[in-house]
């Protein structure tokens, strides 16, 4: 009877062991990441390095080779998680909203969300936006871009019914253009003046639509309007 235990002991422990080295590389792998989202966004891609991941995190060289090859594979890594995550977030930010929400209130809950993971993720802004976008990351973000001109192409029809497909696509290319441009000036700040910036980003965002239920929608110019 002894010995069937002992055996079954050791049975267990044989399958234990993969899992605790999985358990381990795992939370490598995390430490890794997390230290390459701190360099990239400090230093950028192109003069990030292997060994100043390595330093961050806390480990040797040889310890980060183990895991990835060079610092595009941990680039790739760390973006494919981000994107993932940031494409179920688009889901939620932008998802069909009841036609009696006021769009301000529209645009700031998606706004509140984006401006929220890229604070709490400035790797992704530094990666996704940078010139050096490495490897297929280039064509992930060209996907996550039509994306999300999809989704708000699908936000505004909601509340424009009657606006032309062409108006929507175009008014959605502005948008995304104007909230890139908000976001960078949002993520260079801190504190107070970087919520001045995204009450600011949201101003810009909800009125700029407006025009669609003006006197230009289907192209015609907007009316100057000059003080009295």
């Amino acid at each position: 009877m002894s010995a069937n235990r002992d055996k079954d002991d050791q049975v267990h422990q044989e399958k234990e062991q993969p899992r605790r080295r999985q358990a381990r590389g795992e939370r490598r792998i995390a430490q890794l990441l997390e230290a390459a989202a701190t360099v990239f966004t400090t230093t950028g891609y192109t003069a990030a390095s292997t060994n100043a991941i390595a330093r961050e995190a806390g480990v040797s060289p040889g310890t980060l080779y183990q895991f990835f090859p060079n610092k595009e594979a941990i680039a790739i890594e760390l973006g494919d998680r981000l994107i993932h995550e940031m494409r179920e977030m688009y889901g939620e930010a932008l998802a069909p909203v009841d036609p009696a929400t006021p769009l301000e209130e529209a645009v700031a809950s998606a706004v509140d969300r984006f401006i929220a993971f890229n604070c709490a993720h400035p790797a992704f802004f530094a990666l996704m936006h940078g010139p050096d976008i490495p490897g297929r990351m280039a064509e992930e973000h060209d996907a996550l871009h039509a994306t999300l001109l999809s989704r708000i192409e699908g936000l505004l029809s909601s509340f424009l019914p009657d606006a032309a497909p062409a108006d929507l696509a175009r008014t959605a290319h502005m948008c995304l253009g104007l909230y890139k441009a908000g976001l960078e000036l949002v993520l260079a700040h801190e504190g107070a003046v970087r919520h001045s910036h995204v009450l600011e980003l949201k101003f810009v965002l909800f009125r700029y639509p407006d025009r669609l239920v003006g006197d230009w929608v289907g192209g015609a110019e907007p009316v100057a309007h000059t003080a009295t």
